[in-house]
This record gives structure tokens, C-alpha cells and sequence, in this order.
């Protein structure tokens, strides 16, 4: 195994396991403000995932434009330039998850002004209450 593959193994490994924690937070942890925190992490972790699927482990890298419209410079355009797409879907991604995020955390601090907690067993025994 050459060291490219070890270090693109390592990375995916890295980013499963990352995945794995912040599922588990989401899932497993009563609290809410550490389900956000986990809610953040996993849209990360999905982003670099999206960036590195479309990553191309050549070099040298050409950037996203194409020198000619001649049949030979659009084979070799598709075989080194690097997919545009992922990173334009992801920049989207980062803002959309940042309105989220705000959302979320609005509505935190209106459950905590409600209920004094932010354990959503509590909130939801108390749930009709108020």
C-alpha cells in the first residue's frame, strides 16, 4: 500500500468514524444543545465527504477550464481537472446549514425560557403543561 492510499484510507476512516459520533449524539444524548453541536457535526462531516468524492487523487491538478473545444483537450480536461459541482453543492450546503443552525438554536433558548431545561425527556414528561 503506497502512502497516497494509506493517507486517503486513514481520511475515510476518520470521516466514517465522525459520522459514527455525531449519529450517536443525535441518537443517544437527552441533551439538547449537544444534539445541535452533533447536528453540526455530522453536516460537516457530509460535506468533506461530498468534496472528497469529487476529488482527484492526480497530479498536477488542472482547475475547472476547459483550454479548447477540441476533442484531444476535453479528454484530458475530464482526466485531471477536478468536479466543480461538489464544492459549488457544498458551499450551499455550509449556508443552509448555518440558517439551520440559527433556527435551532433559537428554539433552544425558547424551550429553556419554557421548561428551565434542555433534556428532551424532561421537556416532553412536561409536555402540554404550559
Amino acid at each position: 500500500m503506497s502512502t497516497s492510499e494509506f493517507l486517503w484510507a486513514y481520511l475515510w476512516t476518520v470521516l466514517l468514524l465522525t459520522l459514527a459520533v455525531s449519529l450517536y449524539g443525535i441518537i443517544a444524548r437527552p441533551n439538547m444543545l449537544k444534539k445541535i453541536i452533533s447536528l453540526t457535526i455530522l453536516g460537516d462531516a457530509v460535506n468533506v465527504m461530498v468534496v472528497l468524492i469529487g476529488y482527484h487523487l492526480t497530479y498536477p491538478i488542472a482547475p475547472p477550464i476547459l483550454p479548447s473545444l477540441s476533442k484531444e483537450a476535453l479528454e484530458g480536461f475530464v482526466s485531471s481537472a477536478v468536479d466543480p459541482l461538489p464544492q459549488a453543492l457544498v458551499i450551499t450546503a455550509v449556508v443552509i446549514g448555518m440558517a439551520v443552525n440559527m433556527l435551532l438554536a433559537v428554539l433552544a433558548i425558547q424551550l429553556y425560557r419554557l421548561y428551565g431545561t434542555l433534556d428532551v425527556r424532561e421537556i416532553a414528561k412536561r409536555g402540554g403543561e404550559e
